[in-house]
């Protein structure tokens, strides 16, 4: 009888972890798709102009609820500790328009980058399904990390692989 319930248990979770490899388009170790993006504020941001820094590409959605509990920590943890190191951060919003996303800002107060996907074409590049997504880009243009969904061990390695990535 254990192994039944431990069967019935296991199955949905590697249904679901084979769903997210296959819904990742990128590798590590891979350079990272070009993309441009122009942010709610009206700037461009093109990836390739980045090369040189280390960039931190987030893809979320305003409605996600793991999304949300991970952005405040993007904003302190990384953006507000790391960007005059030399850390970018871009944020993406998957499926959302301007529109949205000035509200958004404005309400949770996010200094960071943030532009609008609304047509998924940039988050293509990268997945075809789930969020949060991130993407850690080395000086070089590669990508040397890459995660999906937030947990506390998640965001470790997140910042982990910046910090030493910056002391580099």
């Amino acid at each position: 009888m254990k192994k039944i319930v431990l069967v019935l248990f296991l199955v949905p979770f590697l249904l679901f972890a084979q769903d997210v490899e296959k819904s990742t388009l990128t590798k590590e170790g891979q350079t990272v798709p070009t993309f441009k993006v122009k942010t709610i504020d009206g700037k461009t941001i093109n990836i390739k102009a980045l090369r040189g820094k280390v960039v931190l590409i987030n893809f979320f959605a305003t409605w996600c609820g793991p999304c949300m509990n991970e952005m405040p920590r993007v904003e302190k943890e990384l953006w507000e500790k790391y960007r005059k190191e030399g850390l970018v951060v871009v944020a993406i919003g998957r499926g959302h328009n301007q529109a949205e996303l000035l509200k958004f800002k404005k309400e949770k107060g996010f200094t960071f980058p943030i532009a609008p996907d609304a047509k998924r074409q940039v988050y293509g590049l990268f997945a075809t399904n789930f969020i949060p997504r991130n993407y850690v880009i080395d000086r070089e243009g590669k990508i040397v990390l890459q995660g999906m969904g937030y947990t506390e061990e998640e965001f470790g390695k997140l910042k982990s692989e910046i910090e030493k990535l910056l002391k580099k």
